[in-house]
């Protein structure tokens, strides 16, 4: 059971109140503040109250996504400056709308160029006054930052190393010079910068600087100082007390120190804001209770409603099928645990190694400055192993210091890192790095630094192996493979989902839901294809055998294979091109026969031709046509989901153009500029229906609002799932609805309303009293949104919405 929240410390005054429904906007310097300003018409009229917003603080020129910061004090001139984002504020203001903002707390662009703050450090080393907002180990570096930036050794390169005036000159990079060191010869000059610029393949092994995930690119933020906070947060909490901003998304917190005290200090900084946090929650694992905020913003919630719509039958009997078809190695596709442990094995020792490393001498240090004799005489590289043992077998993102670390690294993880030692006495040092972590080792600065560093790793460790490593090795359904998703247990029954609504009404009223967002792997009406072939994996399977009788060539691999053909299907008939850049990502991620680091141009180009002459060509019409004679399953599941994350508990997070029908892609494809759906759709009337009915009444779906299932009765009633908010709005859906018409269709299932007169709010002439027949229910359409009406037409109001 999730803990109830504590009374929050010194509330605001005035708490502005969660919004019904928030949009998405990907701002680019193609999509600027005055292009989003043009759209707010057509937004508005969609029935959402807040626009949410990209990061709009100044960021690498070009960036098409704003998380590169390199200035928190200007808003992105690109974007048309804090002058386009207040006329943007106004504008959205005088149509009924606010703005909801995402901030970057965590990190900074790699760019001296462009960031003041990171050009001073390199410019006058660790006494710069801009040193304490990097997360630098500069012992670690000789008193030297490492700059991975080389495209080979220094001795390769040096001769495009160019001193010019004041500054050190790399094709497109530049850097300061150390006062007094102009005038040195190359070499001695280089020696004796406060950084060092260094092949890119040394970030690996010699990196000296916290960064995002493994992206050397972007550098660690240390805004767990209140100095530091106060300056990178100042201009956003400006356009707070102003008004021009009314809430915040707050990116990756699980990168910082101490994420509670951030929290905490926000909050009080902002008066209570509406908050929510991007929080990657594993199965089962509860938000911590104590933190100031609304909620998440939604990946929990999207693990759900795509879970209802997955037969969990289906899925095991599609797993099947999978092996069969591609023959994986149980940890390098074939079991989704086996998968998720030698990638994090993996990532730990390779992507990771340099965070690693710094957290193994940490604890080294505490050891053998301990005044306690238990502690002493364990080697490093025991301790580094139990560190490793320990980091591979947590199975959430991080520990927090308000939660309790002993369910998070646990008692099993330890046993079982300790039968990893060959001798049982050295093993006690999983013992000693428990204690550390459990806080039982003392808690001075050190011991709170040795905690975070292992959260901090932990967070980025479960990041990059899961998301950026299983998810693209364990593939037998790609609709399971969504952030904050569990692949091995793709399923999720109404039973859970109604139990998991109840406690996000009753504990987080104001958090974030989402289908879709510029980070999921396909967007939601892709999984939501996906998911109909747990309902017929046999065909699933008897399209492929079709496909690959015709003799298609140059399979680079079977399990790319796999995941090619299930693309293709989600995303229907595409532009080779686009699948083709889906997959290289794909392959690259998961490392098995080329990555980022160490391509093989051969393999990507085998996966090249075969998408173009398989999925992508002729053969691809047979997978076409499967899709096709599926269309009215695929309909049901993309109307199905639209509706519940639309009417559920929370506060539901549209993104660009998914309001219609919307088919993309992992990143970059699917931050194009945003536009309108080009045309009317079933799922646009729907969204539009329900988005309006929230923003007319709000008390139906917000703080006070009260969810209750909804159970049909029947032979078809395990195929309906439906619930009523606050007693005046009820939401029904089609589940399953291939394995229903194979079954015989609803026939006399029935659901019984409750009393009163229910209309229906897409088409208000069709009303509806007790136990209703699901079929009349359903009749036009496999959903349906039903309002409680009075003599005058649906309560609170004369129109339909």
């Amino acid at each position: 059971m999730t803990p109830e929240r504590p009374e929050r410390e010194n509330p605001a005054p005035v708490v502005p109140a969660a919004p019904t429904a928030t949009y998405r906007l990907q701002l680019q310097p193609e999509f600027p503040f005055g292009a989003a300003e043009a759209a707010v018409p057509y937004l508005a009229s969609l029935g959402v109250s807040h626009l949410h917003l990209s990061p709009v603080l100044e960021s690498v020129p070009g960036s098409t996504h704003g998380y590169d910061v390199v200035d928190h004090a200007r808003v992105r001139g690109e974007l048309g400056g804090e002058e386009g984002l207040r006329a943007l504020a106004r504008t959205a203001r005088e149509h009924g709308l606010g703005l909801v903002v995402d901030i970057v707390p965590n990190h900074m662009a790699m760019a001296p160029r462009h960031n003041h703050a990171l050009w001073e450090v390199l410019r006058e080393g660790p006494e710069s006054p801009y040193a304490r907002w990097f997360d630098i180990d500069w012992d670690a570096g000789g008193g030297r930052l490492l700059l991975p930036v080389l495209g080979g050794r220094l001795g390769v390169e040096i001769d495009h190393l160019k001193v010019d005036g004041d500054v050190l000159r790399y094709y497109d990079h530049v850097f300061p010079l150390r006062e007094g060191t102009a005038g040195l010869p190359l070499p001695e000059l280089l020696d004796a910068q406060w950084y060092r610029p260094a092949w890119w393949r040394l970030a690996r092994t010699d990196l000296n600087y916290r960064r995002f995930f493994s992206i050397s690119e972007l550098i660690g933020v240390r805004v767990e100082d209140p100095e530091v906070f106060t300056a990178t947060h100042a201009k956003i909490l400006e356009l707070l007390d102003e008004g021009v901003v009314e809430g915040l998304r707050i990116d990756h917190p699980d990168g910082l120190a101490d994420p509670d005290a951030y929290l905490r200090r926000l909050h009080e900084a902002t008066g209570g804001r509406w908050t929510v946090v991007e929080k990657i929650l594993a199965d089962g694992e509860p938000l911590p209770a104590a933190w100031p905020v609304a909620g998440t913003t939604g990946y929990d919630a999207l693990r759900h409603v795509d879970g209802l719509f997955t037969d969990p039958a289906g899925a095991g009997e599609l797993l099947g099928q999978y092996r069969r078809f591609a023959a994986p190695q149980a940890d390098r596709g074939g079991s989704w645990e086996a998968t998720v442990r030698r990638a994090a094995y993996k990532v730990i020792t390779h992507e990771l190694a340099t965070e690693f490393d710094r957290l193994t001498r940490v604890a080294s240090r505490l050891c053998a400055d301990s005044p306690a004799p238990e502690p002493r005489d364990h080697a490093p590289w025991a301790l580094g192993t139990a560190l490793r043992e320990l980091l591979v077998r947590v199975e959430v993102y991080r520990p927090y210091p308000s939660t309790d670390a002993s369910l998070v690294v646990t008692e099993e993880a330890a046993e079982e890192a300790r039968a990893v030692f060959t001798v049982p006495e050295e093993a006690h040092a999983v013992d000693v790095v428990r204690d550390l972590l459990l806080g039982r080792a003392g808690d001075g600065p050190e011991h709170a630094e040795f905690r975070a560093r292992f959260a901090q790793t932990s967070s980025a460790l479960r990041a990059k192996s899961v998301e950026d490593t299983a998810f693209y090795r364990y593939v037998p359904l790609l609709s399971a493979n969504e952030v904050g998703g569990n692949p091995g247990a793709p399923a999720v029954s109404p039973e859970d989902f109604h139990a998991y609504c109840a406690r996000v009404q009753r504990d987080w009223p104001a958090t974030g839901t989402t289908l879709s967002t510029h980070d999921t792997k396909r967007s939601a009406d892709v999984r939501a294809a996906l998911s109909v072939l747990t309902q017929c994996p046999e065909r699933w399977a008897d399209a492929l055998a079709e496909v690959t009788r015709e003799g298609t060539t140059g399979v680079p691999d079977p399990q790319t294979a796999w995941a090619a053909w299930q693309t293709v299907f989600g995303l229907g008939p595409a532009d080779a091109q686009r699948v083709q850049g889906a997959l290289l990502k794909h392959v690259r991620e998961a490392g098995l026969h080329t990555s980022w680091t160490e391509q093989n141009p051969a393999y990507e180009e085998s996966v090249a031709s075969f998408v173009a002459a398989g999925p992508c060509g002729p053969p691809g019409r047979h997978v076409a046509g499967f899709r096709a004679s599926l269309a009215p399953h695929v309909r049901a599941n993309v109307l199905g989901a639209a509706l519940v994350q639309l009417t559920m508990p929370g506060v539901p997070d549209v993104y660009q153009g998914t309001e219609g029908e919307y088919l993309a892609l992992v990143d970059p494809d699917n931050r194009e500029p945003f536009a309108p759906p080009e045309q009317a759709s079933a799922k646009a009337a729907l969204s539009t229906a329900a988005l309006r009915l929230r923003g007319r009444r709000p008390e139906v779906f917000g703080d006070a609002a009260t969810y209750v299932p909804l159970a049909a009765e029947g032979p078809g009633a395990a195929h309906c799932t439906a619930f009523v908010r606050s007693g005046e709005v009820i939401a029904a859906v089609t589940r399953l609805s291939l394995r229903l018409a194979e079954a015989g269709g609803w026939r006399d299932t029935r659901l019984a309303l409750p009393e009163g007169r229910w209309a229906d709010v897409l088409d208000p002439e069709r009303e509806f009293t007790g136990h209703t027949r699901v079929a009349e229910l359903f009749e036009p359409s496999p959903v349906v949104l039903l309002e409680r009406v009075g003599a005058d037409g649906p309560a609170g109001s004369g129109e339909s919405g």
